[in-house]
């Protein structure tokens, strides 16, 4: 029956899928949301009656917001944006590396490869976490502890100029 339902569904929720997300990421999310399916019984039994293609699509659509809500959480960003403000403008790519390297004398050590994974070299939270042996909502969670000490030492830069 659940198989049925895959072939006789899989484009709808990938035309749905489609209005939001393109390649790899849309075939992660219809291939979720089958998998969701067949895995979680209570997702099944929310379906009321009526029509089940747009069930589907409403489900797929939802599934695919979710998706870009998470990545656009997962974007690094902060650094460039305190660079400038504290540089006031200057374009020297010294002084940006003058700062960065005060500000990693007082980062906790073991949250400096985050710190250079997420904030200097711009990876996205999946693939930071993995390069550096760990979870991802590790990785999140220093990554929150970092932003606030770089907003700190943001302040305390300012004062100082």
């Amino acid at each position: 029956m659940l198989e049925a339902l895959y072939r006789d569904h899989f484009e709808t929720v990938d035309r749905a899928v489609g209005r939001a997300l393109r390649g790899a990421d849309r075939e992660t999310v219809v291939h979720e949301v089958f998998f969701r399916l067949l895995s979680r019984a209570e997702l099944r039994e929310n379906f009321q009656g009526g029509s089940l293609e747009a069930w589907l699509r409403t489900l797929a659509r939802n599934q695919a917001l979710d998706y870009l809500r998470r990545r656009e959480r997962e974007r690094p960003s902060g650094l460039v944006e305190f660079a400038d403000h504290a540089v006031e403008g200057a374009a020297e790519a010294e002084e940006r590396r003058l700062l960065i390297k005060q500000f990693c004398h007082e980062l906790p050590s073991k949250w400096r490869p985050v710190f250079e994974a997420r904030f200097v070299d711009q990876l996205p939270q999946r693939e930071a976490a993995q390069k550096l042996g760990m979870r991802r909502t590790t990785l999140a969670y220093q990554e929150l502890c970092i932003r606030r000490l770089l907003v700190r030492f943001a302040r305390k830069t300012e004062e100082r100029a």
